[in-house]
C-alpha cells in the first residue's frame, strides 16, 4: 500500500506511507491513499489488525507507547504534526460519547466553532443540524432519554457541527441493532457526501464497506 503518485485533488484527505509502530514492531501500514471529497474509502479487517490505530494517527490521538510515521494532508495542507483540535478532522466512534450533563442542543452547540458567538445564530445552526438528522425539536432532550439510533444521529450531527474538512468513521455502526444499522449508516454517508467531505471508514463488516461505495483496503492479509 503506497502513496498516490499524482497530486491529490483539492481538499482530498491524503495519507502518504502512514504506519503505526509499537517500539520496533510495525502494527499497521504503510498505507497510501487519497479520498476525494464526497466519496468514501474503507479500511477493512479483523480486530487487532491496526485499522483504528491508523485513524488515531490521522487525528493525532495515538495511544501512549505507539508511534506513527508518514504524512497526513487535507488538500495541500499537511496536518501531521498539528494538535488534534487544529486538524479539522471529525470522527465517529463505536460509542456516541455524548456529554451526559448537557442537553442534546448543548451537546451540538459545544462543537460549534468559537467564531460563531451570536446566540441566535448558534441556536439556528443547532436547529438546522437537528433537522438534518430528522430530530427536529430535540434541543432540550436529555441524551439519556434517546434511543441508540437517535444517540448515533446526534453524535454525527455534533461531529459535523465543528465544520470538519474530513470525516473518519471508527466502527460507528457496530453497536446498533440490525434494524437501525442500515438506517443510521445511510444517514451518515448521505450527510457526509452532501457536505462534500472525504470519508475514511474502519470496519470489519462487509455490509459497511459495501454501503461506503468506494475503494477497500484490506488489513491483516499476508
Amino acid at each position: 500500500m503506497t502513496a498516490p503518485e499524482s497530486p491529490p485533488p483539492a481538499d482530498a484527505l491524503t495519507l502518504e506511507d502512514v504506519a503505526v509502530h509499537h517500539g520496533e514492531t510495525r502494527l499497521a501500514g504503510p498505507v497510501g491513499l487519497s479520498v476525494v471529497p464526497g466519496t468514501a474509502t474503507t479500511l477493512m479487517g479483523p480486530s487487532g489488525s491496526g485499522k483504528s490505530s491508523i485513524l488515531a494517527y490521522v487525528t493525532g490521538t495515538l495511544a501512549p507507547g505507539l508511534t506513527g510515521t508518514g504524512r497526513v494532508l487535507i488538500g495541500a495542507r499537511e496536518v501531521t504534526h498539528l494538535p488534534p483540535e487544529r486538524r479539522e478532522i471529525g470522527i465517529l466512534f463505536q460509542d456516541d460519547l455524548l456529554f451526559p450533563h448537557m442537553s442534546v442542543g448543548e451537546n451540538l452547540g459545544f462543537a460549534l466553532p468559537r467564531s460563531v458567538r451570536d446566540r441566535a445564530e448558534r441556536r439556528r445552526r443547532v436547529s438546522a443540524a437537528l433537522t438534518d438528522i430528522a430530530l427536529d425539536g430535540f434541543e432540550d432532550r436529555d441524551p439519556a432519554t434517546l434511543s441508540g439510533g437517535q444517540r448515533a444521529r446526534v453524535a454525527l450531527a455534533r461531529a459535523l457541527m465543528a465544520e470538519p474538512r474530513a470525516l473518519l468513521l471508527d466502527e460507528p455502526f457496530s453497536k446498533l441493532d440490525q434494524a437501525l444499522r442500515g438506517q443510521v449508516r445511510k444517514m451518515v454517508f448521505d450527510l457526509g457526501r452532501a457536505k462534500g467531505l472525504p470519508i475514511l471508514l474502519v470496519t470489519h463488516d462487509p455490509a459497511d464497506a459495501e454501503a461506503a461505495e468506494g475503494p477497500i483496503i484490506v488489513f491483516g492479509e499476508a
